[in-house]
Order: structure tokens, then C-alpha cells, then sequence
């Protein structure tokens, strides 16, 4: 099993759940995050200059089983995308164990 976590533009959050969605992959967990990132210059509206230091995302965490996690991470890139900078990052970590606590069940039935 691998969690899946995704830092991605609150913008695009509504066409990633749905590609999510399209690949079977129907829960995850998500919170709005501020970060910072790598762009140091503001962007100017109607003559002001905003900041863009501290950038609004969202966070997503996914737990999936092996056979999962390539077609998820597909399924984020391509529908997180739009080629500016700040599109998001993706990080995959091993995970040792899963419990249901409903069922005690364990292990990759506890994803289903």
C-alpha cells in the first residue's frame, strides 16, 4: 500500500476528484493548506500588486493499493495541470498497515 499526498491548486480541485472518481479511486482526504513556493514575484489586479509568498492549496491524501497508485498519480497530473508555475507537487510514501475500524479488517480490504 502507498499514501498518496498531493499539493494542488484549490482551482483545479474539482476536476482532480472527478478524474479520481473516473479511476476508482472514490476516498481520500483533503484540507486547504497555505504554502510557499517558489515564486518570488506579486501579481498585479486593477493597478495593485498582490503577494504571492503564501500560495492557497489544497492537500490530498490517498491511500491506495499497489496496482492503484500509478493510474492515481496519472490521474492527478493530467487533471491538475495547467503548465504555470504552482501547479502542485506529488509525494508517495509506503504504508505498512491498514485497519477498518468498523470491521477490524486489515491490510488492502480495509481500502475497499
Amino acid at each position: 500500500m502507498k499514501k498518496i499526498e498531493a499539493i494542488i491548486r484549490k482551482s483545479r480541485f474539482s476536476d482532480v476528484k472527478k478524474a479520481l472518481h473516473g479511476v476508482e479511486v472514490n476516498f481520500f482526504s483533503y484540507w486547504d493548506v497555505t504554502g510557499v513556493g517558489n515564486e518570488k514575484v506579486g501579481h498585479v489586479y486593477r493597478g495593485v500588486t498582490y503577494s504571492t509568498a503564501d500560495i492557497q492549496r489544497r492537500f490530498l491524501s490517498i491511500v491506495v493499493s499497489e496496482p492503484f497508485v500509478e493510474k492515481t498519480v496519472n490521474a492527478i497530473l493530467e487533471s491538475a495541470f495547467t503548465g504555470d508555475v504552482g501547479d502542485g507537487k506529488i509525494f508517495i510514501l509506503p504504508v505498512e498497515e491498514a485497519y477498518r475500524i468498523r470491521t477490524k479488517e486489515t491490510g488492502k480490504t480495509s481500502l475497499n
